[in-house]
């Protein structure tokens, strides 16, 4: 079965102004699209891998073939990492964490405030393309983590609940080169509520496909 782009949880205008329709349409339409292809493509004379979840192929790379091992971290993990990245955000709200989620914040780095001074300072400092991640640790607490160019997460067995997009193509046409714009910007338009949703099912042992899976909008790949 192929893998496919997962359709937006938002309308391509709704995150204006902090994410502009330009950006977002040919960020989507384009970039996480041509990953999804590539990968199809890398996988097309492996139907018994290509049977798999992109978490399972990224949580397992040392049983893809050599050959097309590369092909597969790059566009698969480009794959979960944009199907992340837009599950967790939404139109601007006045929202902040709550519940167990915000728990676990405070818990993990003190209060709110400190976790967002943390997470970009750590997004600033990623030299070059790549991600910052939240994540759901194996012992149950949340770290801030960052990966270069499209690796994942999943790759190290870790749970990421929430993705900023830090390659130039995800913000250049508004921000240019004002990476510090960005995130100030991306702030508005996290949707605290979905990542709180994703943090009580990691935590009650679901994979990120099997929450995808639920939610037909977001699947990860059709099966």
């Amino acid at each position: 079965m192929a893998y496919t782009l997962p359709a937006l949880p938002f309308s391509t205008g709704d995150l204006e102004p902090f994410y502009d329709r330009a950006t977002l349409e040919l960020h989507h339409g384009k970039h996480h699209a041509g990953y999804v292809d590539n990968l199809n493509r890398a996988l097309a004379d492996y139907p018994i891998i290509a049977e798999q979840t992109v978490e399972e192929l990224l949580t397992n790379l040392q049983s893809v073939p050599a050959e097309i091992r590369t092909a597969v971290t790059n566009n698969g993990g480009g794959h979960a990492n944009h199907s992340l990245f837009w599950r967790t955000m939404g139109p601007a709200k006045e929202t902040l964490p709550t519940g167990d989620l915000d728990r676990a914040l405070n818990s993990s780095f003190g209060d709110i405030a400190k976790f967002k001074k943390l997470f970009a300072n750590a997004a600033s400092q990623l030299f070059g393309a790549g991600w910052t991640w939240l994540y759901v640790e194996a012992a149950g607490r949340l770290g801030i983590g960052t990966t270069q160019n499209q690796d994942s997460l999943l790759e190290k067995n870790q749970k990421p609940i929430l993705a900023l997009d830090l390659w130039e193509h995800a913000y250049y046409l508004k921000f240019h080169n004002r990476r510090a714009d960005w995130i100030d910007a991306w702030w508005n338009i996290v949707d605290w509520a979905e990542v709180g949703r994703l943090h009580v099912r990691i935590m009650e042992g679901e994979s990120l496909h099997e929450i995808y899976q639920s939610d037909k909008s977001h699947e990860l790949k059709d099966k």
